[in-house]
């Protein structure tokens, strides 16, 4: 059975438009915020007509369904970069904090957008259904190290795993909403208060 050239050419077309669609999405709410998302904005940046937009993301759902994806698909990057095999729990408690530092430095669009997304979902159902389950995935990373780091004797035997990962991501998504002057250095404060909180103590 073979492949046909075209089908497969026209495949790839169609991915490239859509995360291109994603991305003036994303650059849209970073300048103007979730109210400010037009699909007239969008398919000028992207240089296609609204039809053509429409073709790839019918409605406000998937037009968020695909920014969502793209910001997955970054996030999951990121960690590829920094593997967790063989780490024991304090070391992968570790790599989660550099990852979230990486992400305040290096990439804070991302924590706007889902910032943006998240205020929406508050009172939109629709929303809510997909952006949700991108926060309970990252919490659930933490709930899995500290269940883990009892296991291996890393964290306190009488830790309730996922209170603490509500706290920690808490805390985290707190501090990205603190004053960019001084956000930083209370991000360091927090992180090591965490830590402190959890650790088993010797």
């Amino acid at each position: 059975m073979t492949t046909d050239p075209s089908s497969a050419s026209k495949r790839e077309r169609g991915d490239d438009r859509r995360a291109a669609i994603a991305e003036a999405a994303r650059q849209i709410i970073i300048e103007k915020g979730l109210e400010g998302l037009r699909t007239r904005d969008i398919a000028a940046r992207v240089g296609i007509n609204i039809a053509t937009l429409h073709y790839h993301v019918p409605s406000k759902e998937a037009l968020i369904a695909l920014v969502a994806d793209s910001l997955r698909q970054d996030f999951r990057a990121q960690a590829q970069r920094h593997p967790r095999d063989g780490k024991n729990a304090l070391e992968r408690l570790h790599l989660e904090f550099d990852d979230f530092r990486e992400t305040v430095r290096d990439m804070p669009e991302l924590i706007i957008i889902l910032t943006e997304l998240g205020e929406r979902a508050r009172r939109d159902s629709a929303i809510a259904a997909i952006v949700t389950p991108m926060h309970q995935f990252w919490r659930n990373q933490f709930i899995e190290i500290y269940r883990l780091g009892i296991a291996d004797g890393s964290f306190r035997p009488d830790l309730d795993p996922e209170a603490a990962g509500l706290i920690t991501t808490g805390a985290m998504s707190d501090c990205w909403r603190q004053s960019t002057v001084s956000r930083s250095d209370r991000l360091e404060i927090v992180l090591a208060e965490l830590e402190h909180s959890f650790i088993r103590k010797s």
